[in-house]
């Protein structure tokens, strides 16, 4: 039995047991205006690969809300979904079909969800044809690749804001605790009460819980301005649909351009608990502040989580000290079960962060000071042969450790929710990590400690996609 609504823009066809929508949509947020050769281009567009990107975005962004972080089965689940482009008068008009329902109310898609739509569909296509599609800029070498990254913030409307700096950027898990997600609410709701702006990887979890409690000391605050902004990419966007608080998101190429997004846009960070994932964003802001360029330069870094996270954080640190050393470990805090303290912290670290941008002339809104070494730049491209390849030794710089570190657990991330690694891990097995004895064990022993907290996956039995060879 089903039953069919329709009116002039929307049809909604509900199904027994799943709800599927046709729908016929106007762009809001980012493409409101478009010229005549950007809608041909949007248009021919549609006959390439790109689409085939575009598809599973959008089908990711109108999943918002689900509870899987299983790539495979929501594209499973939605394999009839379609979205096309059509030409109107001032731009284009999106036809979808068999698209969730979850998205719609009485027949109209949520305004957010339509927003972030059209946000990646903007930066999809200005990737494709102005980063990827030119010469303009040399991806090989590292001033092109941060000039990319500037550009792709620039036309996504990130770095249009000029105040003092005032956006932290929080990391965190998608699959964590009521109470570590709780905590990570009450560390937002006190950056919101000192007026500052949050910036995620946009997904459930950490990634949403900060923005939750900022919204709230926002509003105690009378800011009505306040900045919720989401950075994600392709690869991981289905297994971490970006949270309906987003209100500025961006989509960057991969996971190594977005790395970068953040430690450019943000003023400080706050890491909460989190998995392999977490894990790779630790080692890769630590690895670029150890580079001898960046001895001197402020970034305010605060591991944070509720008491029932100290054992996570400490195992966190142990492995820190033991692969890169106490210069490392010197460069963040720990604040275990004090919410209002985390954000002193930042609220502290802005006032520095400001002062040293405006000795150097640095901007407020991205930091082309802070040098980010080759080696974090450049695509991982996480296939068995890479993975087995990694150089894991401690005699190694610390710097170029942590790049190498941060390459494992990538493809760990990759392993566990990327589509394309769960497909290689079926194919060919777990990924097999080699090195120094020393490490493997250290590293061996953190990841089974992420297993066993249930930091791998959001359902189900976790079966790992790695092997640790010592």
């Amino acid at each position: 039995m089903s039953k069919k609504l329709e009116s002039d823009s929307v049809s909604v066809t509900q199904v027994e047991v799943d709800d599927f929508v046709h729908a016929r949509v106007s762009p809001l947020g980012s493409l409101e205006n478009l010229s005549q050769r950007e809608v041909a281009q949007l248009l021919s567009a549609e006959q390439s690969e790109v689409y085939q990107l575009f598809r599973r975005c959008a089908l990711a962004v109108l999943n918002c809300g689900n509870e899987t972080d299983d790539a495979r089965a929501i594209f499973e689940k939605y394999k009839d979904f379609e979205i096309h482009l059509g030409r109107q008068a001032w731009g284009v008009k999106l036809q979808i079909r068999n698209a969730p329902a979850k998205a719609f109310v009485d027949g109209q898609m949520i305004r957010g969800i339509k927003e972030h739509l059209f946000a990646v569909l903007r930066d999809i296509i200005y990737i494709h044809d102005a980063i990827l599609g030119t010469q303009r800029f040399d991806l090989h070498e590292t001033s092109g690749l941060t000039n990319a990254v500037y550009h792709i913030l620039r036309n996504s409307r990130i770095l249009d804001y000029k105040g003092r700096p005032d956006l932290v950027v929080c990391w965190g898990g998608h699959s964590i605790s009521p109470a570590e997600y709780d905590y990570t609410k009450k560390v937002g709701y006190e950056l919101g009460l000192r007026g500052l702006s949050v910036c995620t990887g946009c997904g459930p979890g950490a990634m949403k819980g900060p923005m939750k409690g900022a919204t709230i000391g926002h509003a105690k605050q009378r800011i009505r301005d306040g900045r919720y902004i989401g950075m994600t990419e392709p690869g991981i966007i289905a297994a971490e649909p970006p949270n309906p608080i987003v209100n500025q998101l961006v989509i960057m190429p991969d996971i190594e351009k977005r790395l970068e997004a953040f430690v450019r846009t943000g003023h400080g960070i706050i890491v909460f608990p989190g998995g392999a994932g977490t894990a790779e964003e630790i080692l890769y802001l630590l690895g670029i502040l150890l580079d001898p360029a960046n001895a001197d330069h402020p970034y305010p870094l605060v591991f944070t989580g509720p008491a029932s996270s100290a054992e996570y954080f400490q195992k966190i640190d142990q492995f820190i000290l033991a692969t890169l050393g106490e210069t490392a470990r010197s460069r963040y805090r720990i604040i275990v079960d004090d919410p209002a303290q985390a954000a002193r912290e930042m609220s502290r670290g802005m006032d520095v962060v400001r002062e040293f941008r405006r000795a150097r002339s640095d901007a407020y809104n991205f930091n082309w000071l802070l040098k980010i070494p080759f080696e974090f730049q450049m695509p991982f491209e996480p296939t068995h042969e890479a993975m087995a390849g990694l150089s894991l030794q401690r005699d190694l710089p610390p710097h170029v450790l942590a790049a190498n570190l941060r390459r494992a657990f990538s493809g760990i991330v990759a392993g566990n929710v990327k589509e394309q690694g769960v497909r290689a891990i079926e194919q060919f097995g777990p990924y097999e990590l080699h090195g120094d004895s020393h490490i493997m064990s250290l590293l061996d022993d953190l990841l089974a400690a992420f297993v066993a907290q249930r930091r791998m996956k959001l359902q189900g039995e976790y079966k790992p996609c790695y092997r640790v060879v010592k």
